[in-house]
């Protein structure tokens, strides 16, 4: 059975949906980058609330940025089923469940229209801008500056109509601020420390490249508040597709599938009303810092630490990396050695039970996810999720063999092969040449003058230089095992 509003009524038994008219939905919130994760998190937060008395001004028109033919066919997709689409969640111990998520009541596919949907932003029904554009969608330099100057913002800022999603918010700010309409909230959902005051500084510094006195109004009249979330939300190929459709009993054309966790903690900070979210599980607070940095430094470094090694071990799904004795006993190390002693933990959560949680999630089958996919873009991710605790285990002279260990996998990954002769993809768009350079060396460490360790100052540590280079010579002369076991491994 296709999926679209016209089969709505008569779709399995066995498929869940929240109890609301989705004809009666109305837009009230403008989603930047509609990725799987979205889809599958704050998404289902709106599904929710929907359901809610008065809520169904909030409605999602959703907005892709990309020019590619994988962004396209994936609004081909959902402009021809109204926007719904199937999310199964995954439970490592139960039956999956199905739902149809119908929040998304609208699909803008920017790149056939840039300017309309600038417009669609300016409409004053929208009152949120949510975004998930990646870490390195930010444009941020080692120092907190946004980076105007960096090629791909010159060009959009050369533009009379941008591409960049903070080009397209300011521009729709700018009509709004025309027209006397109160601006929207910005609601960055990236795995960004700060990541609220981070995407002020974005968009506050595109428009100072553009216009002054726009730049002035939006940072004082915008709020963009911080949050931090959480659900894994493997990538979905063609044979998932195939699966999912075929389990579900529905023709979808754009499936997700998910874990059955879900958690998202948000600054209550809008500057023009916002949903009942605190009504569906949404936990509002005026301090996100400790959840996000226990997020980002225990499940996403975690993952790095685990997809790094893990990919040229020969592994390619997380469930079989966690079947490894000495993988699953590197992440319990550095869950217990290192993160967790230099954090401070949200009221009521207990560190030890969250990293306990974290080994039980990745262990999950059913949501397994591709390392590679985890590894691609190491040089964003591991300034992020990395560098605070590489900074403190260094300058507190404690042991660095696990951080070692890790960076020192991050050169050898970028070679593209594994251990077994497999090779796999390098996805790595913010590595110059000169990094990769670097990287190769006959030095080992001249990888420490790499971008992606700019600050760390690792290179000033004489102990950790040592242990880098003897990381990076053991892997190379006996393997990624046997250095773990031998080396690495308390």
């Amino acid at each position: 059975m296709e999926l679209s509003m016209k089969t709505l009524g008569n779709l399995p038994a066995t498929v869940v949906m929240s109890d609301y008219d989705r004809s009666a939905v109305r837009p009230g919130i403008a989603h930047l980058s509609v990725g799987n994760f979205h889809r599958a998190h704050q998404a289902v937060y709106v599904d929710r609330v929907l359901a809610l008395p008065e809520q169904g001004g909030w409605g999602i028109v959703g907005v892709g940025l990309l020019d590619t033919p994988a962004e396209a066919a994936k609004a081909a997709a959902l402009q021809a089923q109204d926007g719904l689409y199937t999310l199964t969640e995954c439970p490592a111990d139960k039956p999956d469940v199905v739902r149809v998520i119908k929040s998304l009541v609208e699909y803008v596919h920017a790149p056939a229209d840039r300017a309309a949907a600038i417009c669609r932003l300016a409409d004053p029904a929208i009152r949120v801008v949510t975004m998930t554009i990646t870490e390195g969608g930010y444009y941020m330099d080692e120092a907190g500056q946004f980076m105007h100057s960096h090629p791909d913002m010159v060009e959009d800022l050369a533009r009379q109509v941008p591409h960049s999603a903070f080009g397209v918010m300011a521009e729709a700010l700018r009509l709004r601020r025309e027209a006397g309409v109160v601006p929207f909230t910005v609601l960055s959902c990236d795995n960004v420390p700060h990541n609220g005051h981070v995407a002020r500084k974005a968009l506050v510094g595109w428009a100072e490249q553009r216009d002054k006195d726009l730049a002035g109004w939006i940072s004082q009249n915008v709020a963009f508040p911080s949050c931090m979330v959480d659900r894994i939300t493997p990538a979905v190929r063609e044979a998932d597709i195939q699966r999912l459709d075929a389990a579900s009993g529905i023709q979808d054309r754009a499936p997700v599938y998910c874990e059955d966790f879900i958690q998202w903690v948000v600054e209550d900070t809008f500057s023009s009303g916002r949903p009942d979210w605190e009504k569906v599980g949404v936990l509002f607070t005026q301090d996100v810092a400790p959840y996000e940095q226990v997020k980002l430094r225990m499940l996403n470094a975690t993952h790095s630490m685990m997809a790094l090694p893990g990919v040229l071990m020969g592994y390619r799904v997380v469930s079989d990396a966690m079947q490894d004795a000495s993988l699953y006993a590197l992440l319990q190390q550095f869950l217990g050695f290192d993160a967790e002693p230099l954090l401070q933990a949200p009221p009521g959560m207990a560190l030890q039970e969250y990293g306990a949680l974290l080994l039980s999630r990745f262990r999950n089958k059913a949501i397994s996810d591709q390392l590679v996919r985890i590894a691609s873009d190491s040089a964003s991710k591991l300034p992020v999720f990395i560098r605070p605790t590489a900074s403190g285990v260094v300058a507190q002279g404690r042991d660095a063999r696990r951080i070692a260990f890790l960076l020192a996998c991050f050169c050898a990954y970028l070679a593209g092969r594994d251990e077994k002769g497999a090779a796999y993809d390098v996805l790595e768009p913010h590595l110059t040449d000169e990094d990769k350079k670097l990287a190769f060396d006959a030095d080992p460490a001249k990888a420490l003058e790499m971008s992606v360790f700019s600050g760390w100052d690792l290179e000033k540590s004489d102990a950790f230089v040592t242990q880098f280079v003897e990381m990076r010579q053991a892997l190379k002369a006996q393997g990624v095992r046997k250095t773990l076991e031998t080396g690495v491994l308390a």
